[in-house]
């Protein structure tokens, strides 16, 4: 009797077994049907495109991972395609083709970013601006000129000092970075004090939506009050809600005089103040107010060699200031002045001012050399951050309290940055690289941000990396407002996706 049930259990799980392994094969039939269809919509797009783009801006296959993931030339680029538009007409046929059949698009610049703003995935389509490359005018006159959006920030550079103008936009990046990348992200750099961010440097700006419309609005007035400033859509947006094509830069009169010293000071109460000093007595002159921690200074010059100290290692903070102006000699007595009072009111312990351009490249080194500390601090997790100057030195003294309290002395600490505009880099090499040793420095670093009105992004952007902790600084009400543009602008999503939000 009993065998008799257990073989009826038998034939009943037997059945179950055999319609799930039915279910399953048709479901994987299925599956391939599906995964078929999809390839062969993707093998269309990418004939399409071929028909729209010359053979030189059409990369696929394994010739994608031949390009690298990021600002270093590590890992490989893992994406469906890379199309590399010759100019705006070809980016708007591509991308209504991408929006027609709902592809998705990750716009690509010089990979200098540090949140993994630009980094797709294998069913993505990389939008590579490197044969978008051209100045395509100077207007000395109006101080204005038009670029396309791959054109690297050095060479803008070069391009307004070959017509005795300044474009002031600058970063230690400057060789690689491209200006579109810098207006997706607002950057920052070294000489915001006094020209200010990215956004202050571009009077108008072209740019393709996601259904491949062309929004040009190549304002190159100083003054243009004539209903919304459109191009600020696209300022800072990452490339989610338009991808930037070219763009009007605000060109300035180029400085005669150029001052640079480095400054040992003894403690933060004395930075704070010099800093207000030098605003002050140098009026609007004062470019740059750099300030790296002592141990930044000592890693890269005493410990490592990489760098000859200008002045001894050994104080808790050393500060770059530089100012420019139009009189080389008045400006360079009154600058030496300066300083002396400075030294004698006892806010500086010593200093090094350069007089020659090789000198005041070696300070500047110092402060840029990241390829420096990034050889020395494995691994490395990199924080760019902004918050009041009245809090940085207490909100400094509790984070490394705080990665002392979780790891001891096997984690490192590097703090510097533009400390003028309240930019701070903050660089940990934690005792393990892992995801939740990385999402527990986030939080020590991100969670005391919010109470003191600070920033989890000052430069960089949000990208994959602080998405998660963009609410620490952005109200419901913004982020409701942001989520909008992006359904507005784009009800697909293809853009970027991912970014940000």
């Amino acid at each position: 009797m009993s065998g008799q049930i257990n073989l009826d259990k038998f034939f009943l799980v037997l059945i179950v077994f055999l319609s799930i392994a039915e279910k399953f094969y048709m479901d994987a039939d299925d599956m391939k049907i599906a995964g078929n269809g999809e390839s062969a919509a993707k093998d269309a797009l990418i004939a399409k495109i071929a028909g729209v783009v010359d053979a030189g801006g059409l990369i696929t296959g394994s010739d994608v991972a031949l390009r690298p993931e990021d600002w270093q030339g590590q890992g490989s680029c893992q994406a469906l395609a890379v199309i590399r538009p010759q100019n705006t007409g070809q980016l708007s046929a591509v991308m209504k083709l991408c929006h027609d059949a709902g592809q998705s698009v990750v716009a690509e610049g010089g990979l200098t970013g540090l949140v993994q703003g630009v980094r797709p995935t294998s069913g993505d389509i990389v939008i590579s601006f490197e044969r978008m490359a051209d100045i395509e005018s100077i207007d000395a006159v109006g101080r204005t000129m038009v670029v396309q959006a791959g054109v690297p920030l050095q060479k803008a550079q070069e391009a307004a000092e070959a017509a005795d103008l300044l474009y002031a936009v600058d970063l230690g990046a400057r060789g690689s970075a491209t200006i579109g990348g810098t207006i997706s992200t607002n950057a920052g750099g070294n000489q915001v004090l006094r020209y200010g961010m990215t956004r202050e440097n571009i009077l108008g700006l072209e740019a393709v939506l996601a259904d491949g419309t062309i929004v040009s609005s190549m304002n190159s007035l100083l003054k243009n009050n004539s209903g919304y400033d459109l191009k600020q859509l696209f300022i800072g947006a990452e490339g989610t809600l338009g991808l930037v094509t070219r763009a009007v830069l605000r060109l300035r009169p180029r400085p005669v005089s150029e001052n640079t010293a480095l400054l040992a000071v003894g403690d933060f109460a004395s930075v704070v103040t010099l800093f207000g000093s030098m605003g002050q007595k140098l009026a609007g002159s004062l470019t740059a107010f750099e300030v790296m921690w002592g141990d930044h200074f000592a890693l890269l010059t005493t410990e490592t060699g990489r760098h000859v100290p200008p002045v001894p290692a050994g104080q808790p903070y050393y500060v770059i200031v530089e100012a420019t102006g139009a009189d080389h000699r008045r400006d360079n007595e009154h600058f030496v002045e300066i300083l002396g009072e400075a030294l004698e009111d006892g806010l500086i312990v010593d200093s090094a001012i350069s007089t020659s351009k090789s000198q005041r490249q070696a300070i500047w080194d110092i402060r840029e050399d990241i390829e420096g500390l990034a050889g020395v601090l494995k691994p490395l997790v990199m924080f760019d951050v902004s918050m009041p100057i009245r809090e940085m030195e207490q909100y400094i003294s509790v984070l490394r309290k705080n990665i002392a309290d979780q790891w001891g002395d096997t984690a490192r600490i590097i703090v510097f940055g533009h400390l003028g505009d309240g930019n701070l880099h903050i660089f940990i090499s934690p005792p393990a690289d892992d995801q939740a040793t990385h999402h527990l420095l986030e939080e020590i670093v991100y969670a005391p941000l919010q109470s003191i009105g600070g920033s989890i992004s000052a430069e960089h952007g949000i990208g994959l990396e602080k998405r998660a902790w963009l609410h620490l600084c952005r109200s419901e009400d913004e982020l409701a407002l942001m989520h909008g543009l992006k359904k507005t602008l784009d009800p697909k999503g293809l853009l970027n996706p991912g970014k940000i939000f």
